[in-house]
């Protein structure tokens, strides 16, 4: 059987359990209670966390650099267009320089992303707006996806990595397909992340390992949801049980992780798990001179092991 043949099998397989997924789980007990479930869900304020990050791997150049950072609407049933285009506006009126999107734009059907799309393109982020695919994305078509955001201006990345120019120095920003597994992430992050790379996007927090390794300052992902259900003020015990890192900063050496929340989801609970906006603001911080072990000052983070 052709290559190409298998993979359409295995994606056709993929959207039928996602499918009985989404009955069981979002569309049945939503309409069941009248849609008592989604208007709870919706009624929800969306954070806007601010964060700073420090690294001495970060560009000077690009010091303070302000980052938009917003993932995994899941636009369908418990998210409708509307309410996306809101958050889009409310990520816009914080006036970031670059937009990351990190995925799960919809949640199975691709129907009624490009005005999502349009609205993220249109932020007004001097620098662009970047998208990464998540593997809700894939589930119905993920080619008309990538022609939807590239008819509206968002910059995809599919394991690619672009140049910034800015008063003649260089950002790089590269971002990686969705993979399900630590060991396929690095394969991605091997094979975009050929040359210097400064901001990495991906949808699975897992590439975060690679990333460290080859010393790329600052790691963007979703995926998780923070787990959704978490302990107060202990957002890493949460129901996110595959994932070591599933909500907020992390660091490995001088390379540095943030794992959003996202807005949206495909299951409608969240406890002490609040949907955010996250603008961070990245600085380039001096190496410790005499080859000292490193402090680094102002970043809430854990280690990331």
């Amino acid at each position: 059987m052709p290559r190409a043949t298998i993979r359409s099998l295995h994606q056709k397989t993929r959207y039928r359990r996602a499918s009985i997924r989404s009955l069981l789980f979002t569309v049945g007990p939503n309409r069941l209670s009248g849609r008592r479930i989604s208007r709870r869900h919706l009624s929800r304020e969306v954070l806007v966390r601010e964060v700073e990050v420090s690294s001495p791997l970060w560009p000077e150049a690009f010091d303070g650099l302000r980052i938009g950072h917003v993932s995994d609407f899941h636009l369908g049933e418990l998210l409708p267009l509307e309410r996306a285009v809101d958050i889009i506006r409310l990520l816009a009126e914080q006036k970031p320089d670059l937009v990351a999107c990190t995925g799960d734009l919809v949640d199975l059907h691709h129907d009624q992303a490009a005005p999502l799309l349009e609205a993220l393109a249109a932020t007004g982020a001097p620098l662009g707006s970047f998208l990464v695919l998540g593997n809700h994305d894939e589930l119905h078509c993920a080619r008309t996806v990538s022609e939807m955001a590239a008819d509206a201006g968002v910059i995809l990345l599919r394991n690619e990595e672009v140049e910034i120019g800015r008063n003649g120095q260089r950002l790089v920003v590269a971002g990686i397909d969705w993979a399900w597994s630590s060991q396929a992430c690095a394969r991605h992050v091997n094979r975009t992340c050929r040359h210097v790379v400064h901001l990495l996007l991906s949808h699975n927090p897992k590439a975060f390992r690679r990333a460290a390794l080859l010393g790329i300052p600052l790691t963007l992902a979703g995926h998780t949801h923070g787990g959704q259900v978490a302990l107060p003020n202990r957002p890493n015990t949460n129901l996110s049980l595959t994932h070591r890192r599933s909500a907020g900063l992390f660091r490995r050496g001088h390379s540095r992780l943030y794992v959003t929340t996202g807005v949206g989801g495909w299951f409608p609970l969240r406890v002490n798990c609040p949907p955010e906006v996250v603008i961070l603001r990245v600085r380039h911080l001096p190496r410790p001179a005499g080859g000292k072990k490193q402090t680094v000052p102002g970043v809430a983070g854990r280690d990331a092991g």
